[in-house]
């Protein structure tokens, strides 16, 4: 195959894998993490600023997140932009620091979180996919630009295909990991 379109695709293939495991370290465990802040945003001087810029995170043992804001005057917005959080999260305001404590899940709410890691998975494949896509179209492009050989062709697209099995299959792997994960008591 082509260097440059191998390349691409694997490029690209690995993007999608990388996309899933951030959405997949966003799902709430039951375990303290930091990823599960990394959306939230604070209104603070004037403009929207991510909250690890405004404050030091850590997580104190596996059920709990401390927040230190740097400036005293942060902790109304930023207790304010944790309530908005659609996580569910209740912060504790001590005048020192923010905590968060993380309720362990109900069983009801673990299956709800295993259907939107499916949810994202089939997301990935659908996106995997499109690259397989574009990849057989700069195949068939190349091909009639240079023309290649049909045993050629047909070589590049098992390759491809072989790509996108292995990637899949990583996604699978991801799936199961997380589903035991979260279905972990």
């Amino acid at each position: 195959m082509d260097l440059k379109i191998q390349n691409e695709v694997k490029q690209r293939m690995e993007k999608c894998l990388e996309s899933l495991r951030g959405e997949f370290s966003k799902l709430r465990t039951g375990r303290a993490s930091l990823a599960l802040l990394e959306g939230i945003k604070i209104d603070l001087y004037g403009s929207l600023m991510p909250l690890n810029q405004v404050a030091s995170l850590s997580v104190s043992d596996s059920r709990t997140i401390n927040i230190s804001p740097w400036d005293k005057s942060a902790f109304p917005e930023i207790e304010k932009a944790i309530h908005k959080s659609d996580l569910g999260l209740t912060p504790v305001n001590d005048g020192k620091i923010i905590r968060i404590n993380i309720p362990p899940l109900t069983e009801e709410r673990r299956k709800d979180l295993v259907k939107v890691a499916k949810k994202v998975t089939e997301e990935a494949r659908v996106a995997i996919r499109n690259v397989r896509r574009d990849g057989n179209e700069s195949i068939k492009k190349y091909a009639k630009d240079s023309k290649v050989s049909e045993d050629d062709i047909k070589k590049w697209e098992t390759e491809l295909q072989k790509m996108t099995d292995a990637s899949i299959a990583q996604v699978d792997s991801l799936l199961t990991h997380k589903e035991k994960e979260i279905l972990e008591l």
